[in-house]
């Protein structure tokens, strides 16, 4: 996962926790939820990117074992 991949998902899961504090302080659901599903969707983009670098890993050592 690039580092500007991680900060972006960093950024939203904090807007995500920002959003459904302010919500439940407010007493504004469709503002906590708002924020329930941005932190579910930088869980989401976290998880997609674990899944690459996990398959690149795999693939630079099956690229690598070839040319032994």
């Amino acid at each position: 996962m690039g580092v500007q991949d991680k900060f972006e998902n960093k950024a939203e899961e904090l807007k995500g926790r920002a959003k459904e504090t302010a919500g439940a302080a407010l007493g504004d659901d469709d503002l906590k939820n708002e924020g329930k599903a941005d932190q579910a969707s930088s869980a989401i983009h976290k998880g997609v990117e674990k899944v690459k670098d996990k398959a690149n890993e795999i693939a630079e050592k099956l690229v690598g074992d070839d040319n032994k």
